[in-house]
């Protein structure tokens, strides 16, 4: 599959729930970078997809179900 579309994603979680979080969302294949922050947002995972479609839904169903997730903010953006 060529991946075309990237998305940044800025990840707020529940104080104290950011390790089980991370662990959750090192499980998505989607997810190509994750990496802990410092600030108003905790992490910040990077996801390449075919499309834009898949993109929002893997953001929908699969990060923003986690437990222990408070909100999201995506930034898209596509591979040069």
């Amino acid at each position: 599959m060529v991946k075309l579309a990237v998305g940044f994603v800025l990840i707020s979680t529940v104080p104290g729930k950011e390790h089980q979080v991370y662990n959750e969302l090192l499980k998505l294949k989607e997810i190509v970078e994750l990496h802990p922050l410092f600030g108003e947002y905790d992490l910040i995972a990077k996801l390449e997809t075919k499309d834009f479609t898949e993109l929002g839904q893997i953001v929908m169903e699969k990060i923003r179900v986690i437990e222990g997730i408070l909100d999201t903010k995506t930034l898209t953006g596509i591979k040069m």
